[in-house]
């Protein structure tokens, strides 16, 4: 099995890692809460650390910002995991909000992550093009619940979440396109 292979697959089972152990949040499991979060965290910042090799070819500037940003994503998770452990009231509020931002810190990197998979052609187009839209009804929804115009509708991280796995089932299975991996070999 050559290397892309195995990165393709190893990006896939750690996307699926972080969102299966994404936050137990039964208060009673302090050290599972905070063990799911942190390594939930690390997942997504490993994903950016292997991806921008494959992504920065096709954008050096953009590849970046994406790394920059899943690193705060991942950092915060981290951060809220700690903080979980603790568990005060008041350090729950302030994971609480960590969550908050996370979900606005989110959006933009999956953007930037799927505009770049579409340009590289490293997955079908079809699923960046699913990816791309996922992330702009994330971005319209954070901006909508942000200033109360509507409600927490939950319903509408489906798109990007079930783009997700569906991402991390076709890296796992299939793996990259290699025609666009030789680009830049």
């Amino acid at each position: 099995m050559n290397k892309n292979r195995k990165t393709a697959i190893i990006v896939g089972v750690l996307i699926l890692l972080a969102y299966s152990i994404l936050g137990s949040n039964n208060p009673d499991a302090k050290i599972l809460g905070m063990l799911c979060e942190v390594i939930s965290g690390l997942a997504v910042i490993i994903i950016s650390i292997l991806m921008f090799p494959y992504l920065k070819p096709y954008g050096k500037k953009t590849s970046l910002w994406y790394l920059v940003l899943k690193g705060v994503e991942g950092i915060l998770m981290v951060i809220a995991g700690i903080l979980f452990l603790i568990h005060s009231t008041q350090l729950l509020n302030i994971r609480d909000g960590i969550y908050l931002v996370h979900g606005y810190i989110f959006a933009i990197p999956a953007l930037l992550f799927y505009y770049l998979l579409y340009k590289s052609k490293l997955i079908p187009r079809w699923l960046s093009i699913w990816g791309v839209i996922a992330a702009i009804i994330l971005i319209i929804v954070n901006l909508l619940e942000a200033t109360a115009i509507i409600p927490t509708l939950e319903i509408l991280y489906l798109p990007i979440v079930l783009n997700e796995v569906v991402l991390a089932i076709w890296l796992f299975g299939k793996g990259f396109n290699s025609s666009a991996i030789t680009l830049f070999e």
